[in-house]
């Protein structure tokens, strides 16, 4: 039968199950990819499971995430995680290389293969051919120690582009318009595969911008094929040779259809909180800003700050305007000043920083107080830009420059007809300097790893119980995202190999009291807590589920989950429970104490579980959605405890 691209690529890596929507499949993993925030975890993991070296074709570290040395303890971890991967045998990218997505795709990434990587983003190298999907760090751990991944088999919803994009919009307003139309859950249980003519006007890094937000609409990934394009942007990083065509069958279908006419698109903006609270610039047109802001992981290409130095050459952003520039690569930047375009930017009024994450992630460019922020980034879930009362607004780096100019939201197209025309380089910078190569067996076998006194060991876990008593400590809506749960920013990251410390800013942002009554019920049997739907959204980090199980959390009782977050609870030993009835959720109060009884019993017979509310005598139906293999992680207290019980059975 014919097969679309992301049949091909799961079929060529399918290690066991059947490729049936909903069924459990295990895949073999080609490459992984840690960032720092996630990654000292990952590599403690490792040290843990007493790897020898990486089994994987290539796993690469970056440090993209925590650059900022305020004191000692990012340098402190920069050095731990430099030496994990010279034991391990893997690449390391130095702070100053840029972010990973950008930079795996530059040198790493290889058309057909499979990538897993610990941030949400990874999706991003989509754009290049692959499978390429966000984990838990444990899941990627694993798949650097030559393990399967597991996942439930998504459905495929093939997204036909075509016509060309009208003047002043560019792929980000693609997204967004994706967004508009299906909002933060829409992708929750698919892969997005893009194909039709419309690629044709779509280079490289644009589908990365496309492919990158994907996350957004909680899709598993976005696939894009291998085309021409992806070769001649490969040809430009000197590594035409990993060149493989992989495009779909003629014939080949689709779980689902939808076409997205580019010339229909026009420039589009995320209101605050959420990337699905999507506008027209139009309509929001006029409203004072404090900042616009190029750059990061979902805006990373050449032509994002290109065309932004265009729009604002030989003119002054508005008083009183931060115009921040944030470089998402090394070879980007010195394309950039090579070009011109960055003395463009600096004689406009751009603040020019560090190549990597940054303000993204809350290190760093945060706004002024309740004052808009326009910004290219991915997520404005609410106080991510490390403000907590923030306003953040996702919209394309051409809005954003014209909004720099005139100090309020404006639509790019009040500018003039027609937009700047950006030329790419003739010959763009490849520079590996920053990037290492992994070391010889040999001399990786005499490395020892560098650990400071922030670097501590993961708390040990018990086995799930039989019976829990759970008082609920909070109660929440819809759409809560992991940076609710667990804040990044600069306070915060720091502290990524250090769960006693991290736990304190557990769920701060929803209740700033948590902290101190979730501790009070660690010796008591621990607790619960209850929300709404799409629970867990956003980032990959698993300190999002590890610092609530060392606080005692015991089980989350929701509508429906995020499929990262999802797994991460499992792989902590955290009961993931979604009502059999929605309406339950309404009988359950912010203080009510929770009677779960026959856990074990109810788990390995596949049955659903029972709660019983104390406060009304009421029971409640509950679903856990687990397969076998996850059954025995659960009742084992988590995948750490799994992997111990597995090797004391060998």
């Amino acid at each position: 039968m014919p097969e679309n691209v992301t049949q091909k690529l799961i079929r060529s890596h399918l290690v066991s199950g059947t490729m049936e929507p909903g069924e459990e499949i295990g895949l073999k993993i080609d490459q992984t990819l840690t960032q720092d925030a996630t990654g000292t975890m990952v590599m403690l993991e490792l040290e843990a499971m007493g790897l020898d070296r990486a089994k994987t074709e290539a796993s690469a570290q970056y440090v993209d995430h925590n650059i900022i040395q305020a004191d000692s303890k990012n340098p402190d971890d920069h050095l731990f995680l430099r030496s994990a991967t010279r034991r391990f045998g893997m690449y390391y990218s130095q702070a100053g290389n840029g972010v990973s997505h950008p930079v795996h795709m530059q040198r790493i990434a290889v058309p057909g293969k499979t990538l897993l990587g610990s941030d949400s983003h990874t999706c991003a190298n989509g754009c290049m051919g692959m499978l390429a999907m966000g984990a838990g760090g444990i899941d990627v751990a694993m798949a650097i120690a030559g393990e399967p991944v597991y996942i439930k088999m998504p459905k495929i919803w093939g997204i036909e582009l075509t016509g060309t994009l009208p003047e002043w919009t560019s792929a980000k307003d693609v997204i967004l318009e994706f967004l508009r139309r299906h909002d933060v859950k829409g992708g929750v249980g698919y892969i997005l595969e893009y194909y039709g003519s419309g690629l044709d006007s779509l280079d490289a890094m644009d589908r990365h911008v496309i492919a990158n937000m994907g996350a957004e609409l909680g899709a598993t990934t976005s696939v894009f094929p291998s085309d021409q394009e992806v070769k001649r942007f490969l040809a430009t990083q000197r590594r035409e040779e990993d060149w493989t065509e992989l495009t779909a069958d003629a014939g080949a279908g689709y779980d689902r259809y939808e076409q997205i006419d580019l010339s229909t698109i026009e420039p589009l903006i995320a209101k605050p909180s959420s990337p699905g609270n999507v506008v027209t610039v139009k309509e929001v047109e006029g409203e004072p800003i404090y900042q616009a802001y190029i750059g990061s992981s979902a805006n990373p290409g050449f032509r994002d700050f290109a065309v932004a130095a265009e729009i604002v050459k030989d003119k002054k952003t508005a008083n009183g305007i931060s115009f921040d520039i944030n470089p998402s690569s090394r070879q980007i930047l010195t394309d950039l000043i090579n070009e011109g375009h960055l003395s463009g930017l600096i004689a406009a009024g751009g603040r020019i920083h560090q190549a990597g994450c940054n303000g993204c992630i809350g290190m760093g460019q945060a706004p002024a107080t309740g004052r808009n922020s326009l910004r290219t980034t991915p997520r404005n879930f609410p106080g991510r830009s490390g403000t907590k009362e923030d306003s953040v607004f996702l919209c394309s780096p051409e809005t954003a420059a014209a909004s720099a100019l005139t100090g309020k939201i404006t639509d790019p197209r009040s500018l003039g007809e027609k937009a700047p025309v950006v030329k790419e380089p003739a010959r763009p910078t490849v520079d590996v300097d920053l990037l290492e190569v992994p070391l010889p067996p040999e001399e990786a076998a005499e490395v020892d790893l560098v650990k400071s006194g922030n670097i501590t060991s993961i708390p040990p876990m018990d086995e799930l119980p039989d019976e829990l008593a759970l008082p609920v400590l909070l109660k929440m809506g819809d759409n809560i995202s992991t940076d609710e749960i667990l804040a990044g920013g600069a306070r915060v990251l720091p502290y990524r190999s250090n769960i006693i410390e991290i736990s304190k800013f557990t769920f701060e942002i929803v209740d700033e009291h948590y902290y101190d009554r979730a501790k009070a019920t660690v010796s008591k049997g621990g607790h619960a807590i209850i929300a709404g739907a799409n629970y867990g959204q956003g980032s990959s980090r698993e300190h999002a589920a590890l610092a609530p199980r060392y606080l005692g959390l015991r089980a989350v009782l929701v509508k429906s989950f995020a499929r990262i977050h999802w797994q991460n609870l499992i792989n902590f030993g955290i009961l993931p429970l979604t009502f059999q009835n929605d309406d339950d959720f309404s009988l359950i109060s912010g203080d009510d104490l929770l009677i779960i009884k026959n856990i074990r019993a109810s788990l390995q017979q596949g049955q659903a579980i029972t709660a019983v509310i104390q406060s009304s005598g009421k029971s409640i139906t509950l679903n856990h959605g687990l397969t076998e293999r996850q059954k025995d992680i659960m009742l084992a207290g988590g995948l750490i405890n799994w992997i111990k019980k597995r090797k004391g059975a060998d």
